[in-house]
């Protein structure tokens, strides 16, 4: 950090000493022009005079010339007043021993009635002189002799040097003022760098940079305003941002569900938020950014937001959730079944072999019914097996689960993963609002696939509260008291799966029983090459 002082101070010093020269160069050229102009309006206003031109008639025009001249030029403040014939012989001259002598110098067109300007070196040296004609009346006329008016070179840089020390003064105060703005710069920024140099700043910033595109997570940092200072790889990736960042980028220009936004700019902190983009299921933290004037109340905070791809975990958990339903469905089948076969070994130890086999087959066939109904109405083996494990899981619960079904599933060109998520989540929000209503449960599923699919469920739940249908599909909004982690969530997923796909979710009411309809659009045919 010291060298970054040591070279704004060389570079302060240099500009004042390049100024301070440039200075002195404009005031010697504007002091030169200075004398030019005040020549040429000496010698105008001599020629112009009536005793002048009058001079001119006499037989020794010297003798009224002379002390007319010196009079003047003490007046003037120029060097000297030569007034002379057209052809240049001196009439007057500072020293008395120059007049008759010829005039050193060029005449230009003055003897043809022009003005001449020039700086050349007479008798007194080099000056910067003016010649104009002397006409023979104060209106005009004929060219009867010439005035010539100079200021030497010395006066000139006479009158520079007495500019010379305002001039240093001034760029000495520059100098002062440079030096001591360059310290409290290099202190300023010391303190803000936390004493690293250049050097150290720079290997610093490229392991930040590293580390920043390197991590998993999502990293979003804004300012005050709401706008993004930094968004890492995995940030651009969840949040669809442009890459790079224009300057004054905000989350407002980019498409992002308005409770994405809101998790991401809010105030205050939110530690492990779950929001859903169109795509992807995000795990948002958000903590205030304090800096030092944020922090001493002279401004506002910005942000530091982290996110977490929730998608895959989201789709494990629900899977797990399937998973966990099949096994105490299927435990709860095996206590039924260890009950049963020790009823038909009690039948038979008791001699009632003809009512052991009929338990037997009775049991056997209800159950083979069950999976025969399910797979005769789905054609997706995947989608069959769901329904068939929620058919048990509702049973256990005292729901009766109906299916119908039109059309091939397979043919419908939906995803198998879409396709769990969509009847999943609306089966099993209607086995729960059936199993928490009155007698009698039921749930009914009717999936065409005839064109496009739609798949409806409804259910004899208490159904939905008028005020509560426009936020059934948000994020977090459940019937359950105590909402956990997946809570609130399903039904929001299967918008998600919905929207993203172009297609649409409704809830209605038929019959008194809640319906919630998913309609997807069927996928484009795909052609073959010829």
């Amino acid at each position: 950090m010291r060298s970054t002082v040591v070279i704004q101070l060389a570079v302060v010093l240099g500009i004042v000493a390049v100024v301070t020269a440039m200075v002195v160069v404009n005031a010697q050229r504007e002091a030169r022009e200075a004398a030019g102009d005040r020549s040429l309006s000496v010698a105008r206003a001599v020629a112009a005079a009536p005793s002048v031109i009058a001079a001119f008639g006499t037989d020794d025009p010297s003798a009224h010339l002379q002390p007319y001249a010196e009079r003047v030029r003490a007046g003037a403040d120029v060097d000297f007043i030569t007034i002379m014939s057209p052809e240049g012989v001196r009439y007057t001259h500072p020293d008395p021993a120059q007049i008759g002598g010829t005039f050193l110098g060029n005449l230009g067109d003055a003897p043809s009635g022009g003005t001449l300007r020039e700086t050349f070196s007479g008798t007194l040296g080099p000056s910067v002189r003016a010649v104009v004609p002397v006409r023979s009346g104060p209106d005009g006329g004929a060219v009867v002799g010439l005035v010539a008016v100079g200021v030497t070179i010395e006066n000139v840089g006479e009158r520079v040097a007495e500019q010379v020390p305002w001039i240093v003064l001034t760029a000495l105060a520059a100098a002062v003022l440079g030096v001591a703005g360059s310290v409290v710069i290099g202190r300023r920024l010391h303190r803000v760098t936390g004493g690293m140099g250049p050097a150290e700043v720079t290997r610093t910033l490229a392991y930040y940079s590293s580390v920043l595109h390197a991590i998993r997570e999502g990293l979003l940092i804004l300012d005050e305003h709401g706008r993004v200072v930094l968004a890492n790889d995995e940030a651009v990736r969840l949040l669809g941002l442009p890459d790079p960042l224009p300057s004054g980028f905000t989350l407002d220009d980019v498409d992002l569900p308005p409770t994405v936004v809101r998790a991401l700019t809010g105030a205050g902190s939110t530690i492990d938020e779950i929001v859903l983009t169109e795509e992807r299921v995000i795990v948002v933290s958000r903590r205030p950014a304090r800096t030092d004037d944020s922090a001493a109340g002279q401004g506002r905070s910005g942000a530091v937001v982290t996110m977490r791809d929730h998608t895959e975990l989201e789709r494990l958990a629900r899977e797990l959730d399937t998973a966990t339903s099949f096994s105490d469905a299927l435990r709860a089948h095996a206590h039924e079944s260890a009950n049963r076969l020790h009823a038909v070994v009690s039948l038979l130890e008791l001699g009632r072999s003809d009512a052991a086999l009929e338990l037997a087959t009775t049991e056997l066939a209800t159950t083979q019914a069950l999976a025969d109904r399910v797979v005769a109405a789905i054609d997706e083996p995947v989608l069959a097996a769901l329904l068939l494990g929620k058919t048990a899981q509702a049973d256990e619960r005292g729901v009766a689960l109906t299916i119908e079904a039109a059309g091939s599933a397979q043919e419908a060109g939906v995803s198998t993963r879409d396709l769990v998520t969509v009847v999943g989540n609306l089966v099993d929000n209607a086995v729960d609002a059936a199993g928490a209503g009155p007698p009698p449960r039921w749930v009914h599923v009717a999936i065409d696939a005839t064109e496009g699919l739609m798949v409806e469920v409804s259910d004899s739940g208490a159904g939905i509260a008028a005020a509560d249908r426009d936020r059934v599909f948000d994020r977090g909004w459940s019937t359950k008291d105590g909402a956990g982690a997946h809570q609130g969530l399903g039904l929001a997923l299967v918008a998600q799966v919905v929207h993203r796909l172009d297609g649409e979710i409704e809830l209605a009411e038929t019959g008194g029983a809640t319906l919630f309809r998913a309609t997807l659009p069927a996928a484009p045919a795909v052609v073959e090459p010829a």
